[in-house]
């Protein structure tokens, strides 16, 4: 309901917080969150004339407004011809956003490009940096390329976190190194860096790919153990699996979890398990789960009962 966003964050420019840019810059990225680019670039153009001052700060909540919106060549031109003619020189977290800004469209080269530009510049790359490259890398299948920016971001010391592994751990598994990515986790250990539910999940994605039902629910151990939260993509994942190596236990299992923790899987991954629950005769659990599924409010669809035989 774009009129009436406009109608809101319109309204907010009679108000005297406006003058304070920390104001305007909320105001500029919800416009971005909404979609409505060409309303933030027109509040960040007022805002002399509404007796606020502009600064790097605002000039990045534009460029970040711009990427919400996937205005990407807009957000390009905005970063090379803008900063001059408003007297504003962007800093790091302005390299970071266009950097992440050609990775989001899929422009790798020229996000290392950008990347060459920010030290060449003057600028020092920082944790955010390296994990933006290297996550847009990993995922795109570039692990060389990768493992060469990983190397730099040590010679510079900049200490990777869990965000930094998690790309690199999938990067691995995408290449078929798997036992070297399981390595990674004692690697993370020893550096004091706890593993979150994206590790566990790219581990438990690797194993099922392979059909390693073991595997997968080692990790999944893993998972529980160090009190991570598995979320739609961990079910979604082990669920089939135990399904089609016949354990049916654990697909049981897996599934009152997932109700348990309101995770909204779909009809077909709670189907498939009550089908094969039928097929093995294990209808009371099937009548239950179909029962439970039903029950729950938070899932917008039902499951059929009408091909369940009847439990006495």
């Amino acid at each position: 309901m774009f009129s009436m966003v406009e109608d809101v964050l319109e309204h907010q420019k009679k108000y005297d917080d406006i003058s304070k840019e920390g104001f305007a810059i909320r105001l500029i990225g919800l416009y971005g969150k909404s979609g409505m680019f060409e309303h933030a670039q027109k509040m960040f153009d007022e805002l002399p004339e509404l007796h606020c001052q502009r600064t790097v700060a605002s000039f990045n909540a534009l460029l970040k407004a711009g990427v919400e919106s996937k205005k990407f060549d807009e957000v390009f031109e905005i970063f090379k011809e803008l900063p001059p003619k408003v007297s504003i020189e962007p800093d790091l977290v302005s390299y970071n956003i266009i950097i992440n800004a050609f990775c989001e469209k899929g422009s790798l080269d020229d996000a290392l490009s950008m990347f060459h530009e920010l030290e060449n510049n003057g600028k020092v790359p920082d944790r955010v940096t390296f994990n933006t490259v290297l996550n847009a890398l990993y995922r795109n299948g570039q692990f060389s390329e990768g493992e060469r920016i990983w190397a730099m971001m040590e010679s510079k010391n900049v200490i990777p976190d869990v965000r930094s592994y998690n790309p690199r751990l999938r990067g691995m598994i995408l290449h078929g190194k798997l036992s070297e990515a399981a390595q990674l986790i004692d690697e993370m250990e020893s550096k004091e860096i706890s593993p979150d539910v994206f590790t566990y999940n790219g581990l438990i994605k690797g194993f099922s790919d392979g059909g390693n039902l073991v595997g997968a629910k080692k990790w999944y151990g893993e998972l529980q153990k160090n009190k991570c939260t598995p979320d739609l993509v961990t079910y979604e994942l082990l669920i089939p699996l135990c399904s089609e190596a016949g354990d049916l236990d654990k697909a049981f299992e897996l599934c009152l979890e997932a109700i348990n923790h309101r995770v909204r899987l779909s009809a077909v991954v709670f189907k498939r398990v009550v089908d094969e629950l039928v097929k093995q005769d294990k209808t009371e659990e099937a009548s239950e789960l179909v029962a439970l599924v039903n029950s729950a409010k938070f899932l917008k669809y039902k499951l059929d009962l009408t091909k369940l035989p009847v439990v006495n």
